[in-house]
């Protein structure tokens, strides 16, 4: 019975430190977004101007009283001209204990970008240029919401019944659960930072569609 028991507990240990090292990297985020901004000689109002937060969130992140999250990392981290990882603190490349190691996968590069702190999976995803479109594209499905933010060229993504196209510092974020595939949609390789978790808080999509949206007969 104790064998049994065994490894449960080591799993809720690692759960609990797991928790415990996100806590320490949530707290330490909004004294660096502070220091940022002073070395950057800027004003709360002048951040909340070019990202269009509000001047009290603002306050509150920094001060530690409003918990980071994606959609409001980003912008902070594009006005501060930091990378997101910076911003968050994550360990150097160099640190052993969580080397990057870049591997392929269905023609994608993946490059690990942290250590899975709270289940979330955090990639920077490289997608090498197309010849010709997918004509039959195999389309995921599987649990949780995935966050995409595409740093240089263009990433094609299908949703379901959407066919999106994301240029550079544009967002997207959906439940998996629904079929989705994306591929490069331009003639240079496309980058995107990719977050995969169960659970967590959405950031709006804003894309172009490659096609008008479909009429859908009995709608509202």
């Amino acid at each position: 019975m104790a064998n049994e028991e065994q490894p449960d507990r080591q799993r809720d240990d690692r759960r609990q430190q797991d928790d415990e090292e996100l806590a320490d990297v949530l707290t330490a985020v909004g004294p660096r977004l502070r220091a940022l901004r002073l070395q950057r000689g800027s004003t709360l109002a002048q951040l909340a101007e070019a990202t269009g937060i509000s001047l009290s969130t603002l306050s509150r992140l920094e001060s530690g009283q409003r918990r980071p999250t994606l959609e409001l990392l980003l912008p902070l981290a594009k006005a501060h001209r930091v990378a997101l990882d910076e911003l968050v603190g994550a360990p150097e490349t160099g640190d052993p204990r969580i080397r990057p190691r870049p591997f392929v996968r269905h023609g994608c590069t993946y490059v690990p970008l942290s250590r899975n702190f709270g289940g979330v999976h955090a990639f920077k995803q490289i997608l090498p240029p197309l010849d010709r479109p997918p004509l039959d594209p195999e389309l995921q499905v599987h649990e949780g919401y995935e966050w995409l933010y595409v740093l240089s060229g263009q990433v094609r993504l299908l949703l379901g019944e959407h066919d999106l196209v994301l240029g550079a510092g544009e967002a997207a974020e959906f439940d998996t659960r629904t079929p989705h595939a994306f591929f490069n949609a331009g003639p240079q390789p496309a980058e995107f930072l990719s977050l995969f978790g169960p659970q967590g808080e959405r950031i709006h999509v804003r894309a172009r569609p490659t096609t008008p949206p479909k009429q859908e007969s009995g709608a509202e």
